[in-house]
């Protein structure tokens, strides 16, 4: 890895659930200009195991402990969804950054209570939407931006698989479990077409506004047989772009995600591993121009800690926010609720329409 810079960002991470030992804990310990300084979770045998293994320097039982430390400068928050928005608007009122995991919400309305907070904080609010740190997604949003032309349409697809779990079960660490836990109120699992909804199709639908910008309208038709849930959702972008999303969980094959794009002067063609494999995407960019196709190797898959590094620049550095920030979040979310809502109606729905939740 590459050494550590002079001056780094102290994080400390909110919750020592799973994706905090999956992702984020090692993501500071790696990151060249951030450091894991501190955990925060209820859980005393679980903070303090990962304490031991990930050397943070401290660890607290008490949020508003951490966040009353001085040395402290940014908080990750990787706790349950129905905890991220208060958890977000504490560390922003206490005057820390921000790194909150996706979704950043979980209704419309608490989303535009964090934006409030966000806005006049003066403080970097960033969202977990950690695919923006892909590679290949980068190369083929660079050629959108300076070579495409105007885009003709675009495909997208998310989709989970039932073979996925003894993938992910090789190559994560051990997740570690704690009967100390602090849970949600309600089982996020409890409703099924809620929980992929928010878990899975968020991703999709962050990666089809990064390439082809706000979504104005969608008509979404879902489908639950055999075990499996599909939603495909027709996509009005404001541009014009003409869009489809496929959100399937769970498919009897491997992991299947990817893309196709048509524009101007070229077509983009890419797929997408599952990101425990820390692969980046296989993007080809095909260019009318010279008539080939080309393809960026993006060696270092590590989305997670290029996410933290990202976000310790724009803090540190002053750079332009490479992620996902507080609009990108709420964009999200609307449109989630959006195609819930059109699913349930069988009809077109406005995302400046819609309230509530998924």
């Amino acid at each position: 890895m590459p050494a550590k810079q002079e001056r780094r960002l102290r994080i400390g991470v909110l919750g020592a659930g799973q994706i905090a030992q999956a992702a984020h804990f090692e993501s500071c310990t790696k990151a060249a200009n951030a450091d894991l300084y501190a955990i925060c979770d209820v859980a005393e045998d679980l903070r303090e195991r990962m304490a031991i293994t990930h050397g943070a320097e401290k660890t607290y039982d008490d949020y508003d402990k951490m966040l009353a430390d001085p040395d402290l400068d940014a908080v990750i928050i990787a706790t349950a969804d129905a905890f991220h928005v208060p958890a977000s608007i504490r560390a922003l009122q206490a005057g820390k950054h921000v790194l909150c995991e996706k979704p950043v919400g979980v209704t419309i309305e608490e989303c535009l209570e964090l934006k409030a907070v966000v806005d006049t904080s003066g403080k970097v609010f960033q969202v977990g939407h950690m695919k923006r740190f892909d590679a290949g997604l980068q190369a083929a949003k660079s050629f959108i931006r300076d070579e495409m032309g105007e885009m003709v349409a675009l495909k997208a697809w998310y989709c989970d698989s039932t073979h996925r779990y003894p993938m992910t079960d090789a190559v994560q660490p051990l997740i570690v479990t704690s009967a100390n836990a602090r849970k949600p109120s309600a089982n996020p699992k409890a409703d099924l077409r809620r929980y992929y909804m928010l878990a899975h199709g968020c991703h999709l639908i962050d990666t089809a506004r990064y390439f082809a910008g706000d979504i104005v309208s969608v008509n979404a038709r879902l489908s639950e047989r055999a075990g499996i849930w599909c939603w495909f959702v027709d996509v009005e972008f404001a541009s014009g772009t003409l869009g489809h999303l496929d959100l399937t969980v769970q498919v009897r094959m491997d992991w299947h995600e990817g893309f196709q794009i048509y524009g101007k002067n070229g077509s983009i063609l890419g797929k997408t591993y599952n990101p425990w494999y820390y692969k980046s995407s296989e993007v080809d960019i095909f260019r009318e121009a010279d008539g080939a196709t080309h393809r960026v190797l993006g060696a270092d898959g590590h989305f997670y800690r290029r996410q933290v590094e990202g976000f310790a620049r724009t803090i540190l550095d002053g750079a332009v926010m490479e992620g996902a920030d507080i609009d990108d979040g709420l964009a999200s979310v609307r449109a989630m609720v959006a195609v819930a809502r059109s699913a349930e109606s069988g009809k077109a729905v406005a995302l400046a329409d819609v309230t509530g939740g998924v």
